[in-house]
């Protein structure tokens, strides 16, 4: 079964903004009961291995703005979705992983990476849940862009 990644991104998000707390249905209220109290607030980092991890980190930090010992990433949206083992999604069968960073503008990251010789793929798809791209870091570990679509 293939997982539309448009529908994981925003789908919680959309329900949470779509529907009133004061309109929900029982299978809401059921879902709600056997929810836990406590909750994580958010993704607290993201481990990975890496052949040269210094020279990796060095990459992020300088193509994509990401400071490997403490970043403040902007509120938002998160997905969090198990993919099938199968999924030709992430590119080559033996990633086990992908990120997803979201962007404020997709032409100006787009364009910021190609000037330092990144290749990078446009989805040329239109979506209502915004733009997409997709690129590989030095070690071949896939990453997704995302701007979101403005609100209505």
């Amino acid at each position: 079964m293939l997982i539309d990644r448009r529908t994981v991104i925003l789908g919680a998000a959309t329900l949470a903004a779509v529907r009133p707390a004061d309109s929900a249905t029982r299978d809401t209220v059921e879902v709600q009961m056997n929810t836990p109290t406590e909750r994580v607030l958010g993704i607290g980092g993201l481990f990975f291995r890496s052949h040269d991890p210094k020279k990796l980190a060095q990459w992020y930090q300088l193509n994509l703005g990401i400071d490997h010992r403490v970043w403040q990433q902007a509120a938002g949206p998160t997905a969090f979705t198990p993919f099938a083992m199968d999924t030709d999604y992430f590119g080559s069968k033996q990633q086990g992983w992908m990120v997803n960073f979201r962007v404020r503008s997709l032409d100006a990251m787009v364009a910021q990476l190609q000037k330092s010789s990144i290749e990078v793929k446009v989805d040329p798809e239109k979506s209502p849940y915004g733009r997409f791209a997709r690129l590989h870091d030095p070690e071949g570990n896939p990453i997704e862009l995302w701007e979101p679509a403005s609100p209505a």
